[in-house]
């Protein structure tokens, strides 16, 4: 194999050069400014053959944060893999306006929590509250433990769909300030699950196989029993779900619904207060 400096690995490689870099980094361990310092170095064959296969599979579309194993969030970063979804900026808002309606010593419940964003940036940001977090998935729970010890983040786990993790956690009915969700919520049929990186997200953390809301219309049936008097309940959805969602919070008996929007204006959480 024809030995190769970081400026010619770099110069034939057909991802973006931004892409590239990361992987670079990834791979070198050199931080951004020692690549282009020591762009002439040359590379060992072993970094040259990783480096190739990583451009090559990120050529075929798979996501540039199951290649590195990692993305950042709230300004952390956490460990992903293809058993979660890939943490996203728009679910910065669900977690600022669960924090925002958290109280001082508050009791907040991460349901299905994936690689654990919500629930780790809360008991971060707000080291007074009691943070749960549950998940269907074992393979995801592990990763968001994992990310909870890695940025010593105090957290409760407990797998289960919903509120069946309640047992778990032993959680008394009506104790709970806030509970914040971001459930698989696209149509089944819905196009975008062949394209882009959804393509090798796990499909059963993207879509109910069903109409997009039947997860939501079961958090809403049976967070009521858990949340207190006041408390609330947020859901992350799609840019067209508002309207919906909101008419499912208020049919189980939500007082002061109403939906936020991202920073492109485009509905993308929903909440509203237990009346129980």
């Amino acid at each position: 194999m024809q030995p190769e400096t970081i400026a010619q690995w770099l110069s034939g490689c057909k991802i973006t050069r931004l892409e590239a870099r990361l992987l670079l980094q990834y791979i070198t361990g050199y931080t951004h400014a020692q690549l282009i310092t020591r762009d002439n170095d040359t590379l060992p064959e072993a970094q040259k053959i990783a480096l190739d296969q990583l451009a090559q599979r990120r050529e075929q579309g798979e996501p540039i944060a199951y290649l590195l194993g990692t993305r950042e969030f709230y300004g952390r970063t956490f460990q992903v893999s293809p058993a979660v979804l890939i943490p996203r900026p728009e679910t910065e808002h669900l977690l600022e306006a669960a924090l925002f309606r958290l109280p001082e010593n508050g009791i907040l419940w991460d349901m299905g929590t994936g690689s654990g964003i919500i629930a780790v940036s809360s008991a971060l940001e707000r080291p007074s509250a009691t943070v749960y977090a549950s998940d269907i998935s074992e393979d995801a729970l592990q990763i968001a433990q994992q990310n909870a010890a890695a940025l010593q983040a105090k957290v409760q786990f407990a797998q289960g769909s919903w509120c069946e993790a309640a047992t778990v956690f032993r959680l008394p009915e009506n104790s709970v300030d806030v509970i914040a969700s971001n459930p698989p919520y696209i149509e089944q049929h819905d196009e975008h699950l062949q394209q882009g990186d959804l393509r090798f997200e796990p499909s059963h953390a993207l879509t109910d196989f069903a109409d997009g809301l039947s997860h939501i219309r079961t958090i809403a049936a049976q967070t009521p029993r858990y949340l207190r008097h006041g408390g609330y309940l947020l859901l992350e959805h799609g840019y067209d779900q508002g309207a919906a969602v909101r008419q499912i919070l208020q049919e189980n008996g939500f007082t002061d619904v109403q939906t936020l929007p991202d920073l492109a204006g485009l509905d993308r959480v929903t909440l509203g207060q237990n009346a129980a």
